[in-house]
């Protein structure tokens, strides 16, 4: 081997962990701002059904609270992937209508599926973020901020799934299947965002 190609070859090696933690910091970025976008959407849908019901207030104002807080989350996420040069989920437009769909969906069904719908949603989050925050301690100091981040955000929906179980979200017709069916969706929506 020719000493230049020695050394390019060594040069791209020791580039592969610095482009490795790219890739996954934008993964990262990626998959938790196609979340936080499906998680307003799917408020935004079960907020259309109860929104002008006057005997489903109580739910409207929970759901408009919660909702408030996924916008916060979207926001900062827009900034990240704005800050990091991130691409975007080329699913945008399926998760911009699937998330609508099912909180319009959850939400028709009754205030307890809604809360099921929640509760399943935020499980599957809390478990993605826990996740995330493990991978960015290793990481070290660099990406304390996006591991701040995140952590914060993830008790914020832990406390959502708390509030949606205290009301009832177990008691929803169909509870283990309809809870099972949204976190397969979610899991499944995940890898997706991740790569593409």
């Amino acid at each position: 081997m020719a000493e230049g190609e020695a050394s390019s070859k060594a040069a791209r090696v020791s580039a592969q962990p610095g482009h490795a933690r790219r890739s996954a910091i934008e993964e990262m970025i990626r998959v938790d701002h196609a979340g936080e976008y499906g998680a307003v959407r799917i408020y935004e849908g079960q907020r259309a059904v109860f929104r002008n019901l006057p005997h489903k207030q109580e739910i409207a104002d929970a759901l408009e609270r919660m909702a408030k807080d996924e916008e916060v989350h979207l926001t900062r996420f827009n900034e990240l992937v704005n800050e990091r040069q991130v691409r975007p989920t080329a699913f945008t437009p399926i998760w911009h209508v699937a998330g609508f769909a099912l909180g319009a969906a959850t939400a028709l069904l009754g205030e307890k599926a809604a809360h099921a719908c929640t509760a399943a949603v935020e499980e599957v989050i809390d478990e993605h973020y826990r996740s995330q925050v493990n991978r960015l301690d290793q990481m070290g100091e660099k990406e304390k901020p996006l591991r701040d981040t995140i952590e914060k955000f993830r008790q914020e929906e832990v406390e959502h799934r708390d509030e949606a179980i205290a009301s009832g979200a177990e008691e929803a017709p169909a509870y283990p299947l309809l809870s099972g069916a949204i976190k397969a969706a979610c899991r499944l929506a995940i890898r997706i965002s991740e790569k593409a």
